[in-house]
């Protein structure tokens, strides 16, 4: 892409700060996506197209024609560029600088669905008792963990979280999703608890009065930002040694495999999460499915003699 491109170049940071902040991908994720954001932005460019804005369903499959043709790149890499192509877009039709999605004719090629990363309830506990309690906010940071892993929140659904959608005396919150969705989800006594201990410093700190109904203040006493909570998710992470890539979202993933895993209903988890689909749930079916598989085969006489190959080993 030819320097001083700035119409390009800014459509790129500010989608890749969209993936990392409303998202919450993998930083590897996001640099995958913002070098086939380039490839695609370099051919349009080169087609005569002065922004993304202006490319057409046309234009797009142009592209992807163009990527089997020259036969560079496999199916899962293609894949994962229709996928970034796609991202690109809804976050374009998103912020309304397209009033139509030229890519709702493309199809991805089919290689199989994509298994979230889960962490297993020692690695949650861990990353919870990684907190250090003794710090000005460290009851606040246990309490933003605790809550997204008991109750399955979004990062954004987290940080707008109103004091008066708390009722911890009945044991559940009032959430409002996409779409301004509104959820009941229960919320269990050691969540309340943890509340309850960050809300004795947060009362006792500063205190903005635009924010006096927020539940998760910064230590100005304001709203605290997505990417706040992904600092210090991932600060906490690495304390707790955990060498997954750990995100908000990986709570909430954990949170659902955790429940399917001990027999919750797939349709209480739906509504839980307040997903519209129960489509995009049954994602956590086939996370449980492959932890019995590797049980299962784990504990096989054969494999332990080395004639079942289990799916971990190369």
């Amino acid at each position: 892409m030819k320097e001083g491109n700035t119409i390009w170049e800014e459509t790129i940071a500010d989608f890749t700060s969209f993936l990392r902040l409303e998202r919450s991908l993998s930083e590897n994720t996001i640099e995958s996506y913002g070098t086939d954001i380039r490839e695609l932005f370099e051919f349009l460019a080169a087609h005569g197209l002065a922004s993304p804005e202006a490319a057409s369903g046309d234009d797009l499959n142009g592209f992807l024609a163009y990527l089997q043709k020259t036969g560079i790149v496999g199916k899962r890499s293609e894949a994962r560029k229709i996928s970034a192509v796609k991202a690109l877009y809804k976050y374009l039709e998103l912020q309304k600088r397209i009033s139509g999605n030229p890519c709702d004719l493309l199809d991805s090629p089919k290689i199989g669905r994509h298994i979230p990363t889960v962490l297993s309830i020692e690695e949650v506990e861990r990353i919870m008792d990684s907190v250090d309690l003794s710090q000005p906010l460290g009851h606040r940071d246990r309490a933003i963990i605790e809550m997204l892993y008991s109750c399955g929140l979004r990062v954004s659904e987290l940080v707008s979280l109103n004091l008066t959608d708390l009722y911890l005396d009945e044991n559940f919150i009032r959430i409002f999703g996409k779409g301004s969705k509104e959820r009941l989800v229960p919320i269990g006594d050691p969540a309340i608890r943890t509340l309850k201990l960050y809300f004795e410093k947060r009362n006792a700190g500063p205190m903005d009065t635009k924010s006096e109904n927020i539940v998760f203040l910064n230590r100005y006493g304001r709203k605290m930002t997505r990417e706040m909570v992904f600092l210090i998710v991932k600060r906490q992470a690495e304390a707790a040694g955990i060498t997954k890539t750990v995100s908000p979202h990986t709570f909430r993933h954990s949170f659902a495999t955790h429940l399917i895993e001990n027999g919750a209903d797939l349709r209480s988890v739906q509504e839980m999460l307040g997903h519209s689909s129960i489509l995009t749930t049954e994602i956590y079916t086939h996370v449980d499915s492959r932890k019995w598989q590797e049980t299962i085969l784990s504990h096989h006489p054969l494999s332990r003699i080395g004639k079942i190959d289990h799916p971990d080993r190369k």
